[in-house]
């Protein structure tokens, strides 16, 4: 826990996915609030730098300058190991006890992914006491709530983790998705999913075999702050045939863009044991032997058939 926070208070009730600033203001001097700062360069969310002002009490936890994600055997994006997690974690002054307010830039979708991004990670380290302030640091100077400038002191604190697996949907699970009961589901922009764009790490543009496409952006609404709009999950998910029993995945290019359609399924819709194939289009297409779906190809393909 930081330094800066003192009193002692209850612990606080089953926290909400998602939270505005006068939430977090009532609860600023709480000793069990850890306030971890996401803003990058992502979507330009960086333009105020930390030391420029910051919701008092937050720890510099920028995505992706701190290791949340790692390169392992050549793919990028990859949930670090465990131990690794546990030392960042517990180097941002956060305990096991703690609940933790993640503050995205709020300019943009993909800068929301990485508050996302993060909240999955505290998730499938077994921490559930974690919530994204909606609309980031945007939206608490809109609310006209104080600043700090300046560094923040950090105390470390010890974090165990106890580690969920079946959320992290691996190749071999993507693999068999069919006979496992797992609807994919990409998260990337349509281009992405038809064909006509692809991740420069990726091998080949693409999607996977039998996914269906509900991009991240869907989510949100922007009136110069960029929030998660709650109201516009059944519309972006509308078309997806999500039968009962089966079990969606959502994945994209690297484990990011996906976190944000995992976070609708999961902790706005309430679909249980929704996963993140964290690997995503890096992994999948970095094996020749995997099959990749492209959309004007198989329009081609049609047309020869027709003799077009």
């Amino acid at each position: 826990m930081l330094a800066t926070f003192t009193t002692a208070t209850p612990a606080l009730a089953e926290t909400p996915a998602l939270i505005d600033p006068a939430w977090l203001a009532d609860r600023l001097q709480h000793d069990d609030i850890a306030i971890l700062d996401v803003r990058s360069p992502i979507d330009d969310g960086d333009a105020t730098p930390f030391v420029e002002g910051h919701i008092p009490g937050a720890v510099d936890a920028g995505y992706p300058r701190h290791s949340w994600r790692s390169e392992q055997s050549g793919i990028i994006g990859k949930m670090p190991p465990v131990d690794a997690l546990e030392s960042l974690i517990g180097d941002f002054g956060v305990g096991n006890d703690d609940t933790v307010v993640i503050v995205p830039a709020g300019t943009g979708p993909t800068d929301f992914g990485s508050a996302a991004r993060v909240y999955w990670t505290f998730q499938a380290l077994g921490h559930d006491q974690v919530t994204i302030l909606n609309g980031g640091y945007q939206a608490w100077l809109e609310a006209e709530f104080g600043v700090a400038k300046g560094s923040e002191t950090v105390v470390s604190d010890d974090f165990e983790a106890d580690l969920q697996t079946e959320m992290i949907t691996t190749s071999a699970d993507v693999e068999n998705a069919e006979e496992r009961g797992v609807q994919l589901i990409d998260a990337r922009p349509s281009e992405y999913y038809e064909g006509n764009e692809k991740h420069p790490a990726a091998r080949v543009a693409g999607t996977i075999p039998g996914a269906e496409s509900v991009p991240h952006q869907r989510f949100f609404s922007n009136a110069e702050t960029w929030r998660f709009d709650s109201e516009r999950v059944d519309t972006a998910l509308e078309g997806l045939s999500l039968s009962d029993g089966q079990r969606p995945v959502s994945f994209c290019n690297t484990g990011h863009w996906a976190t944000t359609t995992w976070f609708a399924l999961s902790e706005v819709r309430g679909i249980d044991n929704v996963g993140l194939y964290d690997g995503s289009m890096v992994e999948w297409t970095a094996d020749e032997s995997r099959p990749v779906a492209v959309a004007k190809q198989g329009l081609a393909r049609i047309l020869d058939f027709l003799g077009g």
